[in-house]
């Protein structure tokens, strides 16, 4: 048996391009840990800077007749600086994806979110209409316009205990409606 590890690269191309598979398991020997170290550099992950490597060695397994290589060196890390580029920039464009996916989430929920506000708001304002006048006036204004009960009271000329009671009653109703409604 020929010992392949005394070839140099030019000769083990040769063998490549015939489909010598140990000229191939020997060029795959030499150069496995270069590329690795410097895939994983960019990469930063063992699993997909292995299988970035793996591809690597198909597509030289694969493409070895219509190969004109030069320097095999040379040409096997420009092979990888490509193949590390375009998985960056997939990993890069599926970042995207899912940025613009959650992005659109996020404004669907919002709208939900505010369409839900605005039925709810619909649905108070129009239980608010069945109040007595009184009851309806201290409930907007200390549930809808955020006044406290003083401020309502002030604002009405009505003693706080009165403002208290119309709020009461108010409650009342529009929880009895609610669960009419439910």
């Amino acid at each position: 048996m020929i010992q392949l590890s005394t070839y140099d690269d030019n000769a083990l191309t040769i063998l490549l391009k015939k489909g010598d598979r140990d000229a191939f398991a020997e060029i795959y020997r030499r150069y496995w840990d270069k590329l690795y170290v410097f895939a994983y550099s960019h990469l930063r992950s063992e699993s997909a800077t292995e299988e970035m490597v793996q591809e690597v060695f198909f597509s030289l397994w694969k493409k070895k007749e219509q190969l004109d290589i030069e320097l095999l060196s040379a040409y096997l890390a420009t092979m990888t600086r490509h193949a590390v580029y375009k998985r960056l920039a997939r990993v890069k464009r599926q970042t995207e994806v899912e940025a613009n996916a959650a992005l659109g989430l996020a404004t669907q929920t919002n709208e939900i979110g505010t369409m839900d506000n605005r039925n709810l708001l619909d649905i108070i304002e129009k239980l608010s209409n069945l109040l007595p006048e009184k009851c309806r006036l201290v409930f907007i204004h200390n549930k809808l316009l955020d006044k406290s009960i003083e401020e309502v009271a002030a604002t009405m000329q009505i003693s706080v205990k009165t403002a208290e009671g119309h709020l009461t009653k108010a409650l009342k109703i529009v929880r009895n409606k609610i669960g009419d409604m439910t």
